[in-house]
């Protein structure tokens, strides 16, 4: 552990990540106890990138009154509300320290838990996540639920998730620049940080219930969350589709044989039409399943191929570009302070038609001249 005493210069920092969407109720107390984190680890340098996600209650307000009496307080305002993973995108993006740590903004992300994963990290792990050991305030559905989408996600992905593991986590500089550089439409940073592969360890906590406000989160948004969470991570269920084809064709050919044998020896009995149409229906259902995978990775393939940014900024606090009016910053990953990547295709084209002449100038001669050169 270093001396409280080390100048700033080789004082390592670690920079706090966290999104609040409609927090009011969760951020003065946020700020208090990483305040209370911060204070008593000295020996390092701490920033908090807070990402307003499009709230339409006081939090920026609040968040503004917290800046103004701790400079360490930096926010980000995004155009709309772009999810949770969107949010994490533009404090990764934004962020610069030695380490990440990101967390929800309700505390069912426990600050007090911080000084766990720095110690974890200063042992060699690169990548430190908290997984729940406990959560009492879930219902039983919840727990069912999620114990479920773990298990699924494990046996499908090529990289499976530890079981329980939370988006709240540290993030090693070497790790987080790689994840912010990955060009996904619907970033999993759970899975991201697994693929990478650096290593990895968990912090069990017992997960608190919400310090104030409403959870955010429906039955349909989890469901939809889980199923693209799933399907970005795994090509199983494509590999799958193959092997349910050629057993189900194995079966009816089976099934030929066994009629085709029965007619020879008992005559030609006609079982029914009832068994044809049931074993009609039953292949059209197996149609419509392996059609509808294949149309979730189109659909992702679509996701990825249009280029829309993963955020919008509309306002910055702290963050040195500090902007006071609506920004026009696109939110892509990018490495190393690398510009953004483009907002997308058509935007590209209409900037390029006010800079560029609809028609070539010169005469046709010089104009051939200009090309052959």
């Amino acid at each position: 552990m270093y001396a409280t005493q080390q100048s700033t210069a080789t004082r390592k920092k670690v920079t706090i990540v966290t999104c609040a969407f409609n927090e009011e109720d969760c951020v003065d107390e946020l700020a208090r106890r990483l305040f209370g984190v911060f204070d008593a680890m000295p020996q390092y340098d701490f920033e908090i990138i807070a990402v307003e996600n499009g709230s339409h209650d006081r939090t920026l307000e609040r968040m503004q009154a917290i800046r103004e009496s701790d400079n360490r307080f930096t926010i980000i305002q995004l155009a709309r509300n772009f999810g949770l993973d969107g949010g994490f995108a533009a404090g990764l993006d934004a962020a610069d320290g030695d380490a990440v740590v990101l967390m929800a903004a309700d505390l069912q992300d426990p600050p007090e838990i911080l000084p766990q994963f720095i110690e974890r990290w200063e042992d060699g792990y690169f990548n430190v996540y908290g997984v729940v050991a406990n959560r009492p305030s879930a219902s039983r559905l919840r727990r069912a639920n999620s114990a479920f989408f773990y298990w699924l996600i494990g046996k499908l992905s090529e990289y499976p998730l530890p079981k329980n593991a939370r988006d709240f986590r540290l993030l090693d500089r070497d790790v987080y620049e790689r994840v912010r550089s990955i060009q996904d439409p619907h970033p999993f940073h759970r899975g991201l940080a697994a693929w990478t592969g650096f290593p990895s360890v968990g912090v069990e906590f017992d997960q608190p219930p919400r310090f104030g406000g409403k959870t955010k989160a429906s039955s349909r948004g989890v469901s939809e969350f889980a199923v693209r969470s799933i399907f970005t991570q795994s090509m199983t269920p494509l590999r799958i589709m193959p092997l349910m084809g050629v057993l189900l064709v194995t079966i009816a050919v089976l099934a030929l044989l066994g009629l085709a044998i029965n007619s020879l020896v008992n005559g030609v009995p006609f079982p029914g039409f009832g068994t044809i149409l049931a074993v009609v229906i039953m292949m059209f259902g197996v149609l419509f399943c392996f059609l509808s995978i294949i149309g979730i990775y189109v659909g992702l393939i679509f996701e990825q191929v249009r280029v829309r940014p993963n955020y919008i900024v509309h306002r910055k606090w702290g963050l040195g570009d500090e902007t006071v009016g609506p920004s026009k910053q696109y939110g892509h990953s990018r490495v190393n302070g690398a510009p953004p990547h483009r907002p997308d295709l058509i935007s590209m084209a209409l900037d390029a038609s006010q800079v560029m002449p609809l028609q070539p100038s010169g005469t046709p001669d010089e104009r051939d001249q200009n090309s052959e050169a």
